[in-house]
């Protein structure tokens, strides 16, 4: 244990300050400790115990469940993180921090680690959290039948057992660096060992707040959870968590003091937000993105010249100005955020070349072809409006693009994964292997382009055992130019995470490992008054 590490974990509010001036004790630093320590923003004032935060959010559907194998949009993924924790916490510097795991370590070759639980951590059923849970969470996601995005993550791993009642040894078939990560991502949620169907849906997790009421696609009522074993995290007595797709109902809901807090704030109106005196208007760059996935085994998307011809078809400029008003950055055809560690910050930026596009679609011989792509603002706020464009640049190069206007409702049930063409909106993740194993490795559950590459397989493999820090970056950066000049995927934008809170609330530093505070502001957050 060291300084830096305690001083990590009390402004991550995973220790007490007591428990922080303890350790520094023991460290024998006591004296010499600076007040500058304990300060910051998070602790700039005593959070308040007590109030109804309501809040709203998109991405819900009446099919929606809280098996953490089945969790996909916004709605659920914000419920879950009430409701449940993970081993590890990915913080708002998407460094990975104990949480339900009280500390971990590895062989030197990364392909043994073992996680210390915290003892005293109690489900909302009153058992006692053990080592069979976290095995049991676990192999919830690995099972033949599993159908879970988060299996692919969980796939070098060989042998998962007990050591005692409170640790897990995990054995791969092949080093990871970045395996605390994994154990971090939202899927990977702990619950009672034997929970199964319709038992899922009744949130018996170790989370800051219980269960009362939940209509999928509707709303979850939670109420805070008397044992819960963060004793300075989760401040409100009750949360409402609404879901309102579109976002003018959400803006007004917020205006009126309905809602406490909204997610992807339309950037239109941003401004008109920021001068509401009883609003606030939060932006952090983090790893979110939006897409348009071509279906590579689509005979209209085989030919590279043709994902070619569209990628250069594409003014991102223009995306980014009108679209996101500002709110982002370009996209370079692969899924990395400049916020990831080994972006490739030196791959040639892909600009809109129209004459270059005509190119490679008569190369392709599909330069009379009309491509379809699917749209709605169910993707992303402002995804018609981005296709619109898209067909409007596309022009300029004698590319005949048809936007097919989808219903909101169902848009990620019927569209993505199932149309050859459409918008999409990823959410990224923390580390390049996660994103690219979930995405972009042959066969992964949301590999929505049906893409495969072998050397990016191979590569893909060699960067998770890799422990060299300039060795990875190699070949991170390798698989970010395979990506960008045969992928399937055209990722014209980064947006930054726009959202709005009432000025009644006060938190910490905003993550930006997902929206809404990394999903974790329902325990972060708290009312001023």
């Amino acid at each position: 244990m060291t300084l830096s590490f305690l001083t990590k974990m009390f402004h991550q509010k995973t220790i007490t300050r007591r428990q922080f001036i303890s350790g520094v004790s023991a460290l024998g630093l006591a004296a010499s400790l600076s007040p500058s320590l304990l300060v910051g923003k998070a602790m700039a004032a005593t959070p308040k115990k007590g109030g109804t935060f309501r809040q709203a959010m998109t991405g819900a559907s009446t099919s929606d469940s809280l098996d953490p194998a089945a969790l996909f949009a916004n709605h659920t993924i914000n419920i879950s993180n009430q409701l449940s924790n993970c081993l590890v916490e990915i913080d708002h510097n998407f460094k990975p921090i104990p949480e339900l795991a009280e500390s971990w370590d590895s062989s030197a070759d990364a392909k043994k680690w073992t996680f210390k639980l915290r003892k005293g951590v109690e489900f909302h059923n009153g058992k006692s959290m053990t080592a069979e849970d976290v095995i049991f969470s676990i192999n919830h996601h690995r099972g033949e039948e599993s159908k879970s995005p988060a299996k692919p993550y969980l796939k070098s791993v060989q042998n998962l057992k007990a050591d005692g009642k409170y640790n897990i040894v995990f054995e791969l078939d092949q080093g990871s660096a970045d395996f605390p990560f994994i154990l971090g991502d939202y899927h990977l949620r702990i619950y009672p060992a034997g929970t199964q169907g319709k038992d899922w849906e009744k949130g018996l997790g170790t989370g800051g707040y219980m269960l009362e009421d939940w209509e999928p696609g509707v709303r979850a009522l939670t109420k805070k959870s008397p044992n819960y074993w963060k004793a300075d995290r989760a401040h409100f007595s009750e949360i409402e968590t609404l879901a309102i797709t579109d976002v003018n109902a959400r803006t007004n809901a917020l205006k009126t003091g309905r809602i406490d807090a909204m997610d992807r704030t339309d950037v239109k109106t941003v401004h008109l937000m920021k001068r509401m005196a009883n609003i606030n208007v939060t932006a952090v760059t983090g790893t979110m993105h939006y897409t348009a996935p071509m279906m590579v085994d689509n005979k209209s998307y085989s030919d590279n010249n043709v994902r070619m011809a569209l990628k250069l078809a594409i003014n991102r400029e223009e995306m980014v100005k009108t679209i996101l008003k500002g709110y982002g950055e370009v996209g370079n055809d692969h899924p990395i955020s400049s916020v990831n560690r080994y972006q490739a910050a030196n791959l040639e930026q892909r600009t809109y070349d129209p004459d270059k596009a005509k190119f490679y679609m008569k190369k392709a011989g599909m330069l009379d072809h009309i491509f379809n792509l699917h749209a709605s603002d169910a993707a992303f706020s402002g995804a018609v409006d981005a296709a619109v464009l898209y067909q409007e640049s596309a022009k300029k190069a004698g590319i005949k693009i048809n936007v097919v206007r989808e219903p909101s409702d169902g848009y990620w049930n019927n569209v993505w994964t199932k149309k050859e063409w459409c918008m999409c909106f990823w959410a990224g993740r923390p580390v390049e292997d996660m994103m690219f194993s979930v995405a972009y490795a042959t066969g992964a559950p949301w590999n929505d382009t049906h893409w495969s590459h072998e050397k990016f397989n191979k590569l893909l493999i060699e960067a998770r055992a890799e422990l060299d820090e300039n060795k990875r970056q190699q070949l991170y950066t390798e698989m970010q130019e395979i990506c960008k000049d045969n992928g399937g995927t055209v990722v014209p934008m980064f947006n930054k995470i726009v959202e709005s809170h009432s000025t009644k609330l006060d938190h910490g530093p905003i993550s930006a490992h997902m929206e809404m505070d990394g999903h974790k502001n329902a325990e972060r957050w708290w009312f001023k008054s």
